[in-house]
């Protein structure tokens, strides 16, 4: 059995962003020699995301509008999580809609997706560093 954990370090300019990181996650398969097996990707902050969609600034436009739709950043005071003095609950929310991880098969020592699949990382409160693990397991 082979393992490997690599932790990736995020810093966005902006409160919120999503970023294709499938070319690097499928750098760490090759890295790993994993043939078969599975790799997780997790985002290891309650603010940030991870998940699997298509790479297509449409869509990823879409995402950022029904996010903003369902909680939006202001007024802050409308949240009680903000009472603590933070100024992120909207944040909190939006990872819980988007996903904390997902886990992707690799069959021959690639990512096993379906058509048009990739990962992406989500931050929803950004500026400041984060990391995300990527662990990969299998022969």
């Amino acid at each position: 059995m082979k393992f490997l954990t690599e932790h990736l370090v995020f810093r966005t300019d902006k409160r919120q962003e999503f970023i294709n990181i499938t070319p690097t996650v499928e750098d760490l398969v090759e890295k790993s020699g994993v043939k078969e097996g599975f790799c997780l990707v997790n985002a290891m902050h309650i603010t940030a995301s991870v998940f699997i969609n298509d790479n297509e600034k449409g869509l990823h436009s879409d995402f950022e509008e029904w996010l903003e739709k369902l909680a939006p950043h202001e007024p802050v005071s409308k949240y009680r999580h903000n009472l603590t003095g933070e100024d992120n609950a909207d944040a909190h929310l939006k990872r819980t809609i988007m996903g904390r991880e997902v886990v992707v098969a690799i069959t021959g020592g690639k990512l096993d997706f379906g058509p048009w699949e990739q990962i992406f990382y989500g931050e929803f409160d950004g500026r400041r560093k984060k990391r995300v693990l990527v662990k990969i397991i299998g022969e």
